[in-house]
């Protein structure tokens, strides 16, 4: 983790006066510079309150998220954005994300079609290159979360 990620922690800690040992994630969304940018900016302006990831993806070390976690949002220069808490996280199948909850993902026109275009384009490679088939009912958790800072 970078000084200016554990800086930016520290402050918000000091400013919400929260033990400065208190857990959080730091990470980006996507998976190129620009769209971390592109995406960080629409959780900057409070459009974007959810995010899907694909729980075959997940390493086994890494965490699902936890309702009540803290997040700092990085953009595609690693740098910190803005910070999140989570909400709510559901673990439900690929096709059975609703239109509501792709619009809470602030995308494009907002549209569920939007939604399935870039979310399959994002996923088919990612479950190719990790040597799993990427199918309809594929396990996603979708995680709801606030802008706090």
């Amino acid at each position: 983790m970078t000084s200016e990620i554990s800086d930016y922690w520290a402050a918000f800690c000091s400013k919400k006066k929260l033990p400065p040992q208190t857990k959080f994630q730091a990470w980006s969304f996507g998976d190129s510079p620009k769209l971390a940018d592109e995406l960080a900016d629409l959780v900057k302006i409070g459009k974007k309150t959810a995010t899907t990831s694909a729980l075959n993806l997940y390493g086994k070390d890494d965490p699902l998220p936890q309702i009540g976690e803290y997040n700092v949002i990085l953009d595609g220069s690693q740098e910190p954005v803005c910070i999140t808490q989570t909400k709510e996280v559901l673990l439900i199948p690929y096709k059975e994300i609703t239109p509501d909850q792709a619009r809470m993902e602030g995308e494009g026109d907002l549209s569920y079609a939007y939604w399935r275009k870039v979310h399959d384009a994002f996923f088919k490679p990612n479950f190719q290159e990790a040597g799993i088939e990427f199918r309809d009912d594929a396990m996603m958790v979708f995680e709801i979360f606030e802008r706090i800072d």
